[in-house]
């Protein structure tokens, strides 16, 4: 599960947030009194900086807002069901994107008296990156852009938070997994699996910020 995202500044992250206000999507949007979230705590049907392939074939940043509609948003798809499900199918063999994060939120669920509840809030990242990339898809709806987070299996140190984590790739495999003709299944086994995690201050702790 990822139901939240959130981008720390950093100066890694300033020539993203710069491609992507050149965008003509980004100028679309503002032009009807929208704006993308580039910093803070992003959050299901925001708008955020994602990476695709541009027309010709290179890595390029568009404005995408965070999920698909269905039956309500469906924010979340799993890698390993992703590509025979026909909501993903198309979008996994052909529009796969990376969404740049400083790391995700995730609430601890917690089984009491046959009862689930919710616990603690947790900031949780890979253990040797500031920047880390959430693996995603992508369509379009109605002429604009939309994704959502690919999950899969949580890595043993957080699985007491939750079962399901963000799929997560290194830098160097980031233009393998976005090519459109490329294998996605291959690279399932070489995802980001060290994490780290800190617990929030509170429940409702935020992050707030938009793009400048």
């Amino acid at each position: 599960m990822c139901g939240r995202f959130y981008i720390e500044e950093s100066p890694e992250f300033e020539p993203i947030i710069a491609e992507m206000n050149r965008s003509p999507l980004t100028q679309a949007l503002r032009a009807r009194g929208e704006e993308p979230r580039c910093r803070g705590e992003i959050r299901p049907a925001d708008t955020a900086a994602v990476l695709a392939p541009s027309r010709g074939g290179k890595r390029a940043v568009f404005p995408m807002k965070w999920g698909f509609s269905g039956k309500g948003l469906v924010i979340n798809a799993r890698s390993e069901t992703a590509g025979e499900r026909p909501l993903f199918r198309e979008s996994w063999r052909a529009h796969r994107c990376a969404v740049p994060a400083t790391g995700y939120i995730e609430w601890e669920h917690l089984l009491r008296g046959g009862k689930k509840r919710t616990g603690d809030a947790f900031r949780i990242r890979p253990r040797e990156q500031d920047l880390t990339w959430l693996c995603g898809l992508y369509r379009m709806e109605e002429g604009f852009p939309h994704f959502v987070i690919l999950t899969r299996e949580a890595e043993e140190e957080i699985r007491f938070i939750h079962d399901r984590m963000p799929l997560m790739m290194p830098r160097a495999l980031l233009d393998e997994w976005l090519r459109p003709d490329g294998c996605p299944e291959a690279l399932l086994s070489r995802a980001v699996r060290e994490m780290r995690f800190e617990t929030l201050k509170t429940n409702t702790e935020k992050l707030q910020g938009v793009c400048v």
